[in-house]
């Protein structure tokens, strides 16, 4: 520093103690400069004040000499201070060089400058409230310094600024926030607490609304709880737990939509706590908000999904997640079905001012692809278009929800809850926005599909619960077929019948599309025959599926959907089948499933007489495709009755070729024959008079059979037929009356050697009564066929 330079108002003296390098002498020097300033005060003398601090600011703080430096510090320090109450007039010109010096190479100097700046700030208390944002930017700098003596100057300057700053009204929170929005990402861990500790602080302020801001702050915050610092996350959580009690006591002040997607983007990170933060405030927005969060469904459910296959060292996550979905789910409406110009203006145009209406609010609902919100799935990210809440209406972005619902039920690696979490919005949907979501169908059909070959049992049935209930709703009906079934897959789709009256009309009624319809109350509609068609063509490409899993299909189907609808739709698409063997394996799986399945007991009942016309054309239409296959022809004449067309038929097997196969399936049906379903065919046996076809058709059965344990099963069964002349009713020496008695668990003993006895089918003879016993002894003499394997006591 040149000495001959004119300090004046400082005096020599003090500009020499000044540029000194002991502390001691510079303490001095600044004693000296706070008693001029001072007389300076009282005469009110404020050029010169401003002469004295700009001295020590330029020649002194800024000087390329350490301790000359250091001596402006002190200096500036000391006018702080004569200054008192005044020192607001002059802050900028104080605080400046001293910031300056923050970023000092020499850690003695910084703490200096921070052992100044908070001499100055001591003093100005409130009035340095308009420079927050240039202290607040040099504090965030040293709270990361190395030098831990800094680092001890820097915490007290930031209590002090912390108590400034709860005690007063006037901060400015508004031109706080861009800065702090750029601090909260730094890396830092001392940073990051310097930032999370200036949050609590503010938040506890009650003049101070930091909730309107915090979309502003909310994703620095979810980067600060990853730090690997505990105490860093600790506090963190704190933070965050602090805003989410304040969104749940003012929830109509909360900018619900500005944090969607933040959230959304943190529940799908790896880091355990921040996924379940995120996601434990996603549960509190979707039931907080309502129906506000259904413009951003899809990015929901593309960071839901994935967290309700976690195992159990992630249950919490998966817990919290399944109530997001729920909750989300029940957000969905039958309004949300309705065309956006039928809904009232008025209606698109209010919003909620209130708890209340938040948390229950009905916006309009529009599923096309002009939707305000928009869902890129498979970067494992969801960009989206805010939504502003002040001009748009509410609405459900069906496009984008589909699209991850058949992204993820694609997704081979995705869990089995998932994927049952895919089909239950599905079905939801098509419950809800049934005239929507048939817009999707053509493409969701073929994943629906190929879901069938799923593992999981629990998958396959909700993929069936969807697919009937495609095939079931009025809406699903269009006035046309559609081209890709073709002419001649469409041909017969009219003979399909449906049995209640009331159903068979909705069939040909345009104005079905509206009516509301469940798997419990099926109708056909247009998807109904495609749906057929494309699973007996799956079944046909994926033999595997039809042996493992068809029968279990076609059972779940029947009990969805209609049986009759179902089994008609199948013969007459199996009856213009080009691949005869799969044909002919299709109609013996349908027939086995006919015959042995109790869902389909009405069914069987309906054909066993063939009363009504509608199980007429049922057999007739059953009857074409069933020629596919000869032995499962001869089962169903059985079934509906029909013994002597069924033993014309068996005489028409000896013009056939005979393979094992062949004689399998007759193998089988011997088997069928002992089963209970078949109970009246063999009670039928006893009245041989009336059903001699029957006989002659079991016994060609017979005689196709070569010496196996079936021959011999229906062998006995054929040796149990009684002869016709001894069970004629009318009797030269029938006994009286009173002789016909008898016990609950057989003939009276009196009657043992009575023939009326030999009236009833021995077979309800038990062989282990003395009865049983005689009657055994009997049977050869008296011509009568006792089964003694099959025989019951009555």
């Amino acid at each position: 520093m040149n000495p001959e330079k004119d300090f004046a108002p400082l005096t020599p003296n003090i500009v020499r103690a000044l540029n000194d390098k002991l502390y001691e002498k510079r303490k001095v020097a600044a004693l000296e400069i706070e008693k001029l300033v001072r007389e300076f005060v009282a005469q009110n003398n404020t050029v010169q004040i401003k002469h004295v601090i700009q001295t020590l600011s330029q020649e002194f703080a800024l000087s390329q000499h350490p301790h000359s430096r250091k001596g402006g510090l002190i200096g500036l320090a000391a006018c702080s201070i004569a200054l008192g109450k005044d020192s607001g007039l002059y802050l900028k010109e104080l605080i400046e060089p001293v910031l300056t010096c923050f970023n000092d190479a020499d850690s003695r100097l910084r703490y200096y400058a921070c052992e100044a700046l908070y001499n100055i700030v001591k003093v100005a208390r409130g009035a340095v409230l308009p420079h927050f944002n240039v202290l607040f930017d040099g504090l965030s700098k040293l709270a990361a310094d190395p030098d831990p003596n800094v680092k001890s100057g820097s915490e007290l300057l930031d209590r002090l600024l912390k108590d400034i700053v709860t005690e007063s009204n006037k901060f400015d929170l508004v031109g706080f926030i861009p800065l702090l929005r750029e601090r909260i990402y730094s890396n830092n861990q001392y940073a990051r607490q310097f930032i999370i500790s200036w949050i609590l602080v503010l938040e506890s302020v009650p003049d101070i609304n930091l909730l309107d801001y915090l979309p502003e702050i909310l994703d620095g915050l979810f980067q600060i709880l990853g730090d690997n610092g505990k105490e860093i996350r600790k506090m963190c959580e704190v933070v965050l737990g602090e805003f989410l009690k304040e969104i749940k006591k003012n929830p109509s002040s909360v900018k619900f939509a500005e944090m969607a997607n933040i959230l959304v983007i943190h529940c799908q990170t790896t880091d355990d706590l921040i996924q379940l933060t995120a996601m434990c405030w996603m549960r509190e927005f979707i039931q907080l908000a309502g129906r506000v969060m259904l413009p951003y469904s899809s990015g929901i459910l593309t960071a839901v999904l994935p967290c309700l296959a976690y195992d159990d060292r992630k249950k919490s996550i998966k817990e919290v997640a399944n109530v997001c979905n729920q909750s989300l789910m029940k957000l969905v409406t039958p309004e949300d079905d309705e065309p956006d110009e039928l809904k009232p203006a008025l209606q698109r145009q209010t919003e909620p001012n209130s708890e209340d209406s938040v948390a229950k609010q009905e916006g309009t609902a529009s599923g096309g692809p002009d939707g305000s919100c928009d869902s890129s799935f498979g970067s494992g990210i969801s960009v989206f278009t805010l939504v502003s809440t002040d001009r748009a209406p509410v609405t459900l972005n069906l496009d984008g929800i589909v699209q991850v619902l058949n992204c993820h039920l694609s997704d081979v690696a995705i869990g089995m809850m998932s994927r049952i979490a895919v089909l239950k919005w599905l079905y939801h949907l098509y419950i809800k926005t049934p005239r929507k979501m048939f817009r999707h169908t053509d493409s969701l059909l073929p994943i629906l599909l190929q879901t069938l070959s799923d593992e999981s049992d629990e998958v396959v049935l909700k993929d069936l619960e969807v697919l009937a209930e495609i095939a079931s709703s009025p809406a699903g009906q269009t006035d046309e077929p559609s081209p890709a079934d073709g002419p001649d897959l469409r041909v017969g789709h009219s003979e399909l019948q449906v049995p209640t009256p009331s159903r068979a009309s909705l069939l040909n009624t345009p104005s079905t599309k509206g009516l509301e319809c469940s798997p419990s109350t099926p109708t056909m509609n247009s998807y109904f025959y495609k749906f057929m068609i494309n699973l007996l063509q799956r079944f046909s490409s994926e033999r595997k599926l039809l042996e493992v899993r068809g029968p279990f299909i076609i059972r779940q189907l029947c009990l969805l959907l209609n049986a009759e609808n179902i089994f008609h739709s199948m013969a007459d698409i199996l009856l213009r089948e080009e691949d005869l063997k799969f044909a002919s394996t299709m109609v013996h799986t349908l027939n086995t499933i006919l015959l042995t399945s109790t869902e389909l007991f009405q069914l069987r009942n309906q054909l066993k007489d063939l009363k009504t016309l509608e199980s007429q054309n049922l057999f007739c239409c059953l009857y074409r495709s069933w020629c596919h296959n000869p032995v499962t022809t001869v089962s169903l004449c059985f079934l509906t009755q029909n013994y002597r067309h069924a033993y014309d038929l068996i005489q028409k097997f000896g013009d056939l070729e005979v393979t094992v196969d062949f004689l399998t399936e007759v193998d089988k049906l011997v088997q069928l024959i002992e089963c209970p379903i078949f109970t009246y065919l063999r009670l039928q046996l006893l009245d041989v008079k009336n059903n001699p076809y029957l006989i002659k058709a079991l016994y060609g059965l017979l005689m196709l059979l070569p010496q196996s344990s079936a021959f011999q099963l229906l062998s006995h069964r054929l040796q149990c037929v009684p002869n016709p002349e001894l069970l004629q009713t009318e009797s030269p020496w029938k006994p009286a009356e009173p002789l016909r008695r008898f016990t609950l668990n057989g003939v009276h003993p009196a009657c043992i050697r009575c023939p009326v006895c030999l009236e009833f089918p021995p077979r309800l003879l038990g062989p282990r009564s003395r009865t049983g016993a005689l009657l055994q002894r009997r049977a050869p003499v008296l011509g009568l066929g006792v089964d003694s394997a099959t025989s019951e006591t009555v």
